[in-house]
């Protein structure tokens, strides 16, 4: 399920608001007049669409004309009759927009096939994805397997312990009996650990490329590949899971002889190098940003002391370098630098294309041969984003008096523990956030009653097992976070249940991951187009929680007299569960029946609309200030925690990359296309500015 989400007014584009698509009939229940005329209008605008798809083609227009003629005449008249303001909301459900192009691009082509022989494919609707989004989605599957193997490393590191410490219980009992008999006891046998538990890599990196490797999911294995200078890594796996480096170990990356087969390197001599990493291995090594003096591979210490051992050889990648001296061959060149916050503590930035300009042998510092070649940085590319000393994400402050265009020094007037500053470098004179009264956590509606807690589990201290933990169990059986880094989710989940207020493990129990606030520094700055947004002073990993989506809680129906909010997310944790209104359903091993807490079953599978949403129009948290993209690095996720009515789900935004200090956070808001009506009953439209390669170049 994709996001569907919320936002704050912008001021020359408004911030946002969201109308869901939703075809399924009106349930028997109080519906208000506002939330009739939204059905009427969705319904409408799936009829509209499918005529404008089956116009495309020339074959099926006479098939599709008399179907959609019918609905489009009828959508008008109601127009006429009620030109009420359908106001845009937004959801946690799937992209509408991009499934409903596919389910009506599907009745297309199926429509084309039952026409004449010969008539041709239809051409979809959904545009082929850049290779910059297509990088973002290997490098998040890539992630999806490496939290999924550290979970397999804490689970075995659990073991071990728990079979260490069943060891010292059996030694003491020994010595015990021994005491208690007084006579000699037999030599204590201490249990050897299973072989599996002892061998196994604690590189989860490693292992995840390996996964990928087996399922043929690298991607770009041909070496070819787009992308941006200044790119980030967080370890050298992930090169190799796009293609961009394809060796985790050694520096220098080339195609080799099978390569000469391909009609399009014909006449080349292989093998020719496509990338080098610069990362402090070499001693010889001299990096002077523009103008790189670089050791050949092979010959040096491996136990990380960087001294060379043996002489050099003209083989392998040190030819491949040679060739593209003589071929010029440009290569692609990556820098490593110390990061805490990587896999293996350094973080990799391609730093663009580098001319091999000459190559030469001599005696190293240690003594032994060395090749070296010099590379020069090609002319007409983005500027370099490191240099030899240190890596470069932007300028940090490092405290309140370096804050440039400093407008409010904690929005949050003390109720988070970390403060968050709001910056306005765009308005002359610069004006601070308001029209808001910050609140860190849901207010309830009067007329909203919370259901009871339930009983929970019954864990000590921490949740460790998750055959035993009945939480655990609600989650099919398994913890849905890992502890690295704080706790990470290890992927999105149509709901995920935390331990709550009456089980018996305590605040640091892994399973109340989104329950402990924020943990990164985050700053509210204003921008030329979008009016607020959200970035973080610090990394924050994929499957961090970020923070929660808070302000009133309310029954959906009691928005009718809410003019020009933008601020409303609707709850449509059920909806998306269903797979209603085009939402596209996440994995998620849960047994809806068994936690809707309603003797209206039969009507809740056919809901359209959802029951309750959050208003953070006048009350809210740092989540309204949260911008849409369409690539977005969040995205949203429903947790049940006190209770399990996932009609009152908490909406949690968490980290859907890894995201670097300074970035924008943004998520899908989802809206579908020519949804949102004024109030003179015409289609509204807002231009997109998140700058996405991939951008729909419209919000709505």
């Amino acid at each position: 399920m994709v996001v569907q989400s919320p936002k704050c007014v912008q001021e020359s584009s408004i911030s946002n608001g969201e109308v869901s698509l939703r075809t399924d009939s009106e349930f028997q229940k109080r519906v208000s007049p506002r939330l009739k005329e939204k059905q009427r209008v969705e319904k409408e605008l799936l009829v509209r669409r499918r005529v404008e798809l089956l116009d495309d083609n020339e074959e099926v227009v006479a098939s599709a004309v008399g179907g959609g003629g019918g609905g489009g005449g009828g959508s008008e008249e109601k127009s006429s009759e009620k030109k009420k303001k359908t106001y845009k909301r937004r959801c946690i459900g799937g992209n509408v927009n991009q499934e409903e192009e596919k389910k009506v691009n599907g009745e297309v082509a199926k429509s084309a096939e039952d026409s004449e022989a010969g008539n041709g494919a239809v051409k979809s609707v959904v545009a082929e994805k850049s290779d910059i989004a297509k990088v973002k989605e290997t490098i998040r599957l890539f992630n999806k397997y490496y939290l999924l193997l550290v979970q397999e490393e804490e689970k075995r590191c659990r073991k071990v312990e728990a079979d260490k410490k069943a060891s010292k219980v059996s030694k003491s009992k020994k010595k015990e009996s021994k005491a208690t008999k007084g006579s000699k006891s037999k030599k204590l046998v201490v249990p050897v650990l299973p072989e599996d538990t002892k061998s196994k890599a604690k590189r989860p990196d490693l292992k995840a490329i390996s996964k990928m490797m087996e399922n043929g999911e690298i991607l770009y294995s041909e070496k070819r590949i787009g992308i941006r200078v200044g790119h980030q890594f967080y370890s050298r796996a992930e090169m190799v899971a796009v293609g961009f480096h394809s060796h985790w170990l050694n520096g220098i990356d080339y195609m080799g002889q099978n390569y000469s087969k391909l009609e399009e390197h014909k006449g080349k001599t292989f093998p020719l190098a496509v990338a080098i990493v610069l990362s402090g291995m070499y001693e010889d090594d001299l990096d002077n940003a523009e103008d790189v003096l670089y050791t050949g591979q092979g010959g040096h210490d491996l136990t990380g002391n960087k001294r060379q051992i043996q002489d050099q050889k003209m083989e392998r990648g040190n030819l491949a370098l040679k060739n593209c001296v003589e071929q010029k061959v440009a290569v692609r060149v990556i820098r490593g630098h110390e990061s805490k916050s990587s896999y293996c503590g350094k973080v990799y930035t391609y730093d663009g294309l580098y001319q091999v300009v000459h190559y030469w042998a001599e005696k190293g510092i240690s003594g032994f041969t060395i090749f070296k070649f010099r590379l020069r940085r090609q002319d007409g590319q983005p500027l370099l984003t490191t240099n030899q000393v240190q890596f470069s994400y932007g300028r940090v402050p490092q405290s309140v008096s370096e804050i440039r265009g400093l407008v409010c020094e904690d929005i949050t007037g003390g109720q988070e523990d970390i403060p968050i500053p709001a910056t306005n470098l765009v308005d002359d004179p610069p004006v601070a956030p308001a029209g808001y009264k910050y609140c860190k956590s849901i207010q309830v509606a009067k007329n909203v009653k919370l259901p009871t807690n339930v009983p929970g589990c019954n864990c000590n201290g921490k949740c460790v097992d998750p055959r035993t933990c009945a939480c655990a169990r609600l989650n099919g059986s398994d913890f849905p976070y890992v502890s690295r880094d704080g706790g990470r989710l290890i992927e999105a989940k149509d709901v995920v249940f935390e331990c709550g207020p009456n089980c018996g493990c305590g605040p640091d129990c892994l399973n109340r991951t989104s329950q402990r606030g924020l943990k990164y520094r985050l700053e509210v700055f204003r921008t030329p187009k979008k009016g607020w947004a959200v970035r973080s002073w610090d990394f924050i990993p994929s499957g961090a929680p970020v923070c929660e989506y808070t302000g009133i809680l309310m029954h959906t129906e009691d928005t009718d007299s809410v003019s020009e909010n933008n601020y409303i997310f609707d709850i449509d944790c059920l909806q998306t569960m269903r797979g209603l209104g085009g939402r596209e359903r996440r994995f998620g091993d849960v047994s809806v029946p068994t936690i809707i807490s309603s003797d209206r079953h039969d009507d809740l599978r056919s809901e359209s609309v959802p029951e309750f949403c959050i208003d953070a129009g006048s009350t809210g948290n740092i989540a309204r200030f949260i911008n849409h993209s369409c690539e977005p690095n969040l995205f949203v996720q429903c947790v049940l925690s006190s209770h399990h009515d996932i009609k009152l789900a908490r909406v949690m935004l968490f980290a859907a990359d890894n995201i670097p200090p300074l970035q924008e956070l943004t998520y899908d808001y989802g809206y579908a296309l020519d949804s949102v009506y004024g109030p003179d009953g015409k289609i509204k439209q807002m231009a997109c500015y998140c700058g996405a390669p991939d951008c729909r170049k419209r919000l709505f």
